[in-house]
């Protein structure tokens, strides 16, 4: 009987990942995939999908010398490297001043502030300033400091709803280079990823803070810095996310670990976003384990990643973008410049070293991309070619540190040097 039961297993594992190959189903009728927000425009880190991927059409294919128009410019944000999100008439971004983390809500026709508040102390340690991007859910924006301080805030106004500090509740310890995870909210919940002897990721109602469930540690590892993706495959809604020496996969809604990747380096540093496509999960860690592609594989308790490739990419601030198969991504200190990347072999199809590592954004068949040095590039990706189509410097002066994310919503470019943001109009004109 014993055996009889392995077999009628084994028959429905085989025929549920028949199920998967055919169209790439699943369980209640919905696709394979990841699993935008409901909210509009940005809302989010990376965009709706955390995948730096927005759907505008209609959009310049080359600029001008110079670059595209400059709608307006504004500074006093303070020192920081979180990108903005853009919510109808508003766009929310953080900065570090002096000794607070401040919060701004400003109008995106010309970047006045609605109002600004605090979330806690600014971080003074190693590379000062402030962190992770504001999420907005329902309302609300949520937003983690760099000392673990958890606060929702009606999006209206800046009044504080509730505050926590996950590092306290859950006996955690801060990270080297300060928290910087951009919270994921999805339905009732915020998730965070704490670490340390208590939790791996928790969720969090998102109206009270209360805690609602958590995923159980790792031993004792820390935390690092990425944030979290939610897609959908094998019937199954998933989170993926890294911890300072492991990539993994946690079930959205029980909190289950699925699985675990080596992703280990010696300064125990994660901060390229995972990206999921077609059943795989790429993950990458400078200095060691490097670009390496996941194949997920359902099993008749969970899920199981299988190693398929190594790539030398070594992202660390920038992260990258799927586009019909192909993964765009800039190293970082082994080779520092771009590469287009199979997805299915991991094969390199092309490279440009015009610009140095950095981070993109795609749009209507371009790259948008923001290097560590200031210099703003427009390049056609194709399977074989990155060809520069556009570019222009933003920052005149020599820096090293351009480090955060493009943003593009509804044709216009955001772009955010530390204290100042510029707005760039990249929408065709229309006859």
């Amino acid at each position: 009987m014993k055996q009889l039961g392995w077999f009628y297993r084994a028959v429905r594992l085989g025929v549920w990942q028949i199920v998967l190959a055919v169209g790439g189903a699943t369980l209640g009728g919905e696709p394979d995939g990841l699993i935008a927000s409901p909210e509009p425009d940005w809302p989010q880190w990376r965009g709706p999908r955390r995948d730096a991927v927005w759907d505008e059409k209609g959009l310049l294919q080359s600029w001008p010398d110079g670059g595209p128009k400059l709608v307006w410019k504004i500074s006093g944000l303070g020192r920081g490297w979180s990108s903005p999100i853009v919510v109808g008439q508003t766009i929310y971004i953080t900065g570090d001043i002096d000794e607070d983390l401040v919060i701004f809500a400003l109008d995106v026709r010309d970047g006045s502030v609605r109002w600004k508040t605090k979330n806690g102390q600014s971080w003074k340690g190693s590379y000062p300033g402030c962190r992770a991007a504001c999420t907005y859910s329902e309302g609300r924006i949520y937003h983690l400091n760099a000392h673990g301080r958890l606060v929702c805030l009606e999006a209206e106004t800046g009044r504080e709803v509730w505050a926590v500090d996950i590092l306290e509740r859950f006996q955690a310890q801060n990270i080297t280079w300060a928290l910087s995870e951009c919270v994921l909210v999805e339905g009732s919940r915020v998730w965070v990823t704490p670490g340390g002897p208590k939790a791996l990721m928790a969720a969090l109602d998102k109206g009270s803070g209360k805690t609602l469930f958590s995923t159980p540690p790792l031993g004792d590892e820390p935390t690092s810095h990425n944030s979290p993706i939610l897609f959908r495959y094998a019937g199954r809604r998933i989170i993926a996310q890294c911890s300072s020496a492991h990539g993994f996969g946690v079930d959205a809604d029980t909190g289950k670990l699925l699985w675990t990747v080596p992703l280990r380096n010696r300064w125990l540093t994660n901060v390229s976003t995972p990206i999921f496509a077609k059943g795989a999960v790429y993950y990458v860690t400078p200095y060691t384990e490097l670009g390496r592609l996941y194949r997920l594989q359902p099993t008749a308790d969970g899920v199981r990643a299988e190693h398929v490739w190594t790539h030398p990419l070594d992202s660390v601030t920038g992260s990258g973008v799927w586009v019909d198969g192909v993964l765009y991504s800039a190293g970082y200190r082994q080779p520092k410049w771009w590469f287009a990347v199979d997805w299915e072999t991991g094969k390199t199809l092309a490279e440009m070293r015009e610009f140095t590592t950095g981070a993109p954004v795609y749009a209507d068949g371009r790259l948008y991309i923001l290097d560590e040095q200031g210099q703003v590039g427009l390049i056609k990706p194709g399977r074989d070619r990155l060809e520069i189509v556009g570019r222009f410097r933003l920052v005149e002066e020599k820096v090293r540190d351009a480090w955060a994310h493009p943003v593009l919503c509804h044709g216009r470019l955001y772009l955010r040097y530390h204290e100042h943001l510029w707005c760039y109009d990249v929408k065709q004109p229309t006859p």
